[in-house]
């Protein structure tokens, strides 16, 4: 029985990784990660811009906690943005990058 609940747990978490991922698509998502607090759950997003995550005047993070608090039924979610250092050595952002310059620019020499 207290099998089902982690993993309905982990279900849930990854549900909320694709929906943030999903949702951050341009903006050199790296991961995310989610964290239990006694006040709720810390959602730390690595990016590699974190200003595409905040948005115009922090519209973009309110939007995002507004709709995890609603579909994903977060009490008190907490988003937090971290800036990933070394680019180059992230595997997901440089595979995005590589993506869309290949589709920018196609693969001309």
């Amino acid at each position: 029985m207290i099998e089902r609940k982690f993993v309905a747990e982990k279900i849930k978490e990854f549900h909320i990784q694709e929906y943030v991922r999903s949702t951050l698509r341009n903006a050199g998502l790296s991961h995310v990660k989610i964290q239990k607090t006694p006040l709720g759950e810390k959602i730390i997003v690595f990016t590699s811009r974190p200003g595409l995550v905040v948005g115009k005047k922090g519209q973009n993070i309110k939007q995002l906690t507004k709709v995890l608090k609603k579909e994903f039924e977060l009490e008190n979610p907490q988003i937090e943005i971290s800036e990933v250092d070394r680019l180059s050595l992230n595997a997901s952002i440089m595979s995005e990058k590589i993506a869309s310059a290949l589709e920018r620019f196609g693969t001309k020499n």
